[in-house]
């Protein structure tokens, strides 16, 4: 019997050898000390920088969840920094794979510490490590402050994400709370005072009775009725399809129609001699090759250039250089020809390639600047050009601007007007507003219900994620602005969609099975 023990106890080394090797650097047997019973598992020093290690643990996971989902924003945060500083660069990417590397090696050394917790040995964190936990810790708050200041708003779509993620969140949890039940148990059955016992299970316990209470707060527009769930939304091409085509081009609109949406989304600005235009930006040095063509002109307003001159640049060859989205994918050798040869699109062609097509038309109509020929006129300029060199059909222009909609409805009264804020019933329909174009994260279905009582439609933009569509869908919206039409359009039903039932049953389960194995290690 004794021999037995000692042949089990000299193969078990290894495993503790490596243990303790990746996280002291102690790889030797006598470099390492076991836990007496009742005893605290690591030095003062130690006990003290634990903590350190769970909250940078907490924190990195917290901005790998935040910039995960913040996926469907990277491209506005790329445009973000492009604008400041002067380069297009996927910064978006780079943060998402440090903060997933970064995450990775905190989690093997607390899954490295709590392996060695269970064995008994006592902890010590190589001082390489203690300065790898404060780069993790700093990095994801420094990241997390900078968002919060930044970009405040992505926490709405962090909010909004739990809608969906929230009931697998949940099952995550209550897994990482079985692992830690092992090392919980081996500790509070080693501890030779009930106060530490008290003080090694009451929290755990806690945590663990909330975490089986926590779904009677869950709210999710996805978990409903069989039968309950309305149409699709209609897919509207942000600038067209630019995942797939230099964004508002003739092929980018094309390939919007290609794959099924139902309308085409632009901006919308007037060269110097009164020619409508698609332009997103104030300045065309992003989306044409302005720097080879005309070098000393890259920072003046798009706007100050006449037609003749703007027919000159291409608006393709850019997107192939830049790959403006993280995910965009590979172009066949046709549609790289085709990019390349792209050119400035005029409104009135974007306007007939529309009606041809019977799609409806949404776009932002930017200002000329100060002394430009058409400053006071564009309103009565863009009109003249959608109700007279276009001839598009009324019904298919959703009518955006705010600025003298009396005016536009007396002398275009067959445009759908639409509103791009929340506002009262009462007020919309005085104002003839028959649909809202909101932010995505403005998405309420009780208001998007509101609504549509009363006959107004709502648009959500720009909604590019596959489980940001679906919350979309199950919250009732009629239409999304998109990037990824070629996409959403392969979506037959809503990702995550579930009923009341099926939930339930799902969580009673997870509750009743982890309850079981936790009682099965604290028992044995």
């Amino acid at each position: 019997v004794v021999r037995r023990r000692l042949l089990q106890r000299y193969e078990h080394q290894p495993f503790i050898s490596c243990l303790a090797g990746f996280y002291s650097c102690r790889w030797k047997r006598y470099q390492r000390q076991r836990t007496e019973p009742g005893k605290c598992c690591c030095q003062m020093r130690e006990c003290l920088f634990f903590p350190l290690l769970i909250g940078a643990f907490c924190f990195s996971l917290l901005f790998l969840y935040m910039w995960g989902e913040g996926k469907n924003d990277y491209n506005n945060f790329d445009w973000y920094n492009y604008g400041n500083l002067g380069f297009w660069f996927l910064w978006s990417l780079v943060i998402l794979i440090v903060a997933s590397i970064l995450f990775t090696y905190i989690s093997l050394l607390l899954v490295l510490a709590m392996c060695l917790l269970a064995e008994g040995q006592q902890l010590y964190l190589h001082w390489s490590h203690k300065i790898g936990t404060f780069l993790v810790l700093g990095f994801s708050i420094a990241c997390l402050f900078a968002l919060t200041v930044l970009w405040g708003d992505h926490w709405k779509t962090v909010r909004l994400s739990f809608q969906i993620t929230a009931p697998y969140l949940h099952i995550g949890a209550i897994a990482i709370m079985v692992l830690l039940s092992w090392p919980v148990a081996l500790h509070a059955i080693r501890a030779d005072k009930k106060v530490i016992q008290l003080i090694i299970i009451g929290p755990y316990v806690a945590i663990l009775l909330f975490l089986f209470l926590i779904p009677l707060g869950m709210y999710s527009p996805c978990i409903r009725e069989m039968g309950t769930l309305g149409p699709k939304p209609a897919l509207i091409g942000h600038r067209g399809a630019p995942m797939v085509a230099p964004e508002n081009t003739e092929m980018s609109f094309q390939k919007t129609i290609e794959h099924g949406g139902a309308g085409l989304e632009t901006d919308v600005t007037i060269s110097y001699d009164g020619v409508p235009f698609l332009m997103h930006d104030t300045t065309l040095k992003r989306t044409t090759n302005i720097k080879e063509v005309y070098p000393n002109d890259t920072d003046q307003n798009a706007a100050l250039f006449s037609w003749d001159t703007l027919q000159k640049l291409n608006a393709g060859t850019w997107f192939l250089k830049d790959k403006p989205f993280s995910f965009m994918g590979s172009l066949s050798e046709a549609d790289q020809k085709q990019a390349m040869n792209q050119s400035i699109y005029k409104l009135s062609n974007f306007l007939r390639l529309a009606d041809s097509h019977n799609k409806s038309v949404i776009f932002d109509l930017y200002r000329p600047p100060e002394k430009h020929p058409y400053r006071n006129l564009w309103i009565s300029r863009i009109l003249e050009v959608i109700l007279k060199e276009a001839g598009i059909r009324p019904h298919l222009v959703l009518w955006l601007n705010n600025n003298v909609r009396s005016f536009v409805q007396s002398v275009a009264p067959g445009f759908q007007h639409t509103m791009g804020t929340k506002a009262p019933i009462e007020d919309l329909l005085k104002n003839h507003i028959v649909k809202l174009n909101l932010v995505y994260t403005d998405m309420s279905s009780e208001d998007i219900r509101k609504y549509a009582e009363a006959n107004i439609t709502t648009n959500l933009y720009v909604v590019n994620e596959p489980w940001l569509f679906s919350l979309a869908w199950c919250s009732g919206a009629h239409s999304v602005t998109t990037n990824a039409v070629h996409l959403l359009n392969n979506i037959s039903q809503p990702l995550f969609l579930m009923t009341p039932q099926q939930y339930n049953i799902m969580w009673i389960l997870t509750d009743l099975t982890s309850l079981l194995l936790i009682s099965l290690i604290f028992a044995l």
